[in-house]
């Protein structure tokens, strides 16, 4: 721990008091949770209040494109078997949201927070991190995120020269590009299923060769590096060899490989893998995904898929043909307005499902989906879909604003 001195300031002191009354206030009229009003309240106060809400803490920052959020809690979890954790559970991941979430919290030994790709190098400047994890990096919100090579650039300098033990999966050529300026990180074998970001080498603009699972830039010698932690089927290999089992109540492949990064981040904080493990099993579900909900007598497994990488995982983990599936996207701010995205999707993965279109961008959808050949309903909301769907458990698959609208909706 970093000292048990009181790092507040006065000033701080009320920076964080008011940030709470005007979080508390926003509850009260309705407007959500109040973290990011709160926290811009309190860093307008006192600017440095993130770095001083930190000092007491030993720092996890989580960044990656997908995953974040579930890796976040995972860690979370797995921590707590060393003491006391303060994380941002719900998602606020820009410094007024990562603020609020500190200030929540006075006993805390730990704190794991998921950062926002964007924000990374700057956060890390304020909160002095233990670890940083890097899980992935690819195409998201076109219309406003710079794209992945800046964002890995963006990390590469920002992480350069750090202290931090840098926590970063070797099968994506971006996250390596961007952790290998740092002096002490930890590789870990997560896998990549999305590969449509990373074809040109990150370091010289060469053309990446990919022979199996291996990487390597025929030009530069830019190459996977050797991992010490490795996915393997349901286990996760340590750095000695030793294969531990996954067991997790969250589907997919994807989870298990934020598992077995989730295992390295904790070994760096001396809880083994056994005990990490074990205590990421709680987790059944993450801000509402993954939850099985009943809904006009039927059950809805609501997933969160955000970008072509994510809904490629999530795809590959829900139940086969011919379960029906509900699809909805939107294209608010929070979602990013340009949904040129849904190009990159590869929806013949769909093919033999009864497939339900829903969503402020339905027909944008229904577009994409004639394209590729798949049977569909255009249907008003998600009443209808369900009242039109066949018997049995339906997928319901959305992007960020059109699952939240789903949760109320439904309940959840």
């Amino acid at each position: 721990m970093a000292g048990n001195s009181d790092p507040l300031t006065p000033r701080a002191k009320l920076a964080v008091t008011a940030g709470k009354a005007v979080a508390a206030a926003s509850r009260a009229a309705g407007r959500g949770s109040g973290s990011v009003i709160g926290g811009r309240v309190a860093l307008k106060l006192d600017p440095d209040l993130l770095a001083r809400l930190a000092q007491n803490l030993d720092v996890v920052l989580v960044s990656a494109t997908n995953g974040k959020t579930t890796t976040t809690r995972l860690i979370a979890e797995a921590l707590r078997a060393a003491g006391p954790v303060v994380s941002n559970a719900l998602g606020a991941n820009m410094p007024a949201g990562i603020t609020s979430a500190l200030a929540g919290s006075s006993e805390a030994r730990y704190g794991v927070i998921e950062v926002d790709e964007k924000y990374l190098a700057g956060v890390a400047r304020d909160t002095a991190p233990k670890c940083i994890a890097l899980l992935n990096l690819s195409r998201d919100q076109l219309d406003r995120a710079a794209e992945t090579r800046m964002l890995a650039e963006n990390w590469r300098e920002g992480l350069a020269g750090s202290k931090s033990v840098v926590v970063a999966n070797a099968d994506d050529p971006l996250v390596v590009w961007a952790a290998s300026s740092s002096p002490n990180v930890v590789w870990v074998a997560a896998g990549q299923m999305w590969k449509d970001d990373a074809w040109s080498c990150p370091s010289c603009g060469g053309v990446m060769q990919r022979p199996g699972d291996d990487w390597f830039c025929g030009e530069c010698g830019f190459r996977r590096p050797t991992p010490s932690w490795v996915l393997s089927g349901d286990h996760v290999l340590d750095p000695h060899g030793s294969a531990w089992p996954i067991h997790l109540q969250l589907p997919g492949r994807a989870n298990k490989a934020n598992a077995a990064s989730s295992a390295a981040v904790a070994a760096v904080f001396g809880v083994p893998p056994q005990v990490a493990l074990e205590r990421m099993y709680q987790v059944q579900a993450v801000a509402g995904r993954y939850d099985v909900v009943q809904f006009m007598q039927r059950d809805l497994r609501l997933l969160l898929a955000k970008n072509p990488a994510g809904w490629l995982e999530t795809f590959s983990l829900i139940d086969p043909p011919p379960t029906p599936v509900i699809l909805s996207v939107n294209a608010r701010g929070a979602d990013g307005t340009d949904t040129s995205w849904l190009w990159d999707v590869d929806y013949t993965r769909l093919t033999g499902h009864p497939i339900f279109v829903v969503g402020d961008r339905k027909l944008d959808l229904a577009v994409r989906l004639e394209v590729a050949n798949q049977h569909f309903q255009v249907c008003e909301d998600v009443d209808q879909a369900v009242q039109m769907a066949p018997p049995g458990r339906i997928e319901v698959i959305a992007n960020y604003t059109a699952f939240q609208d789903l949760r109320r909706r439904v309940g959840n």
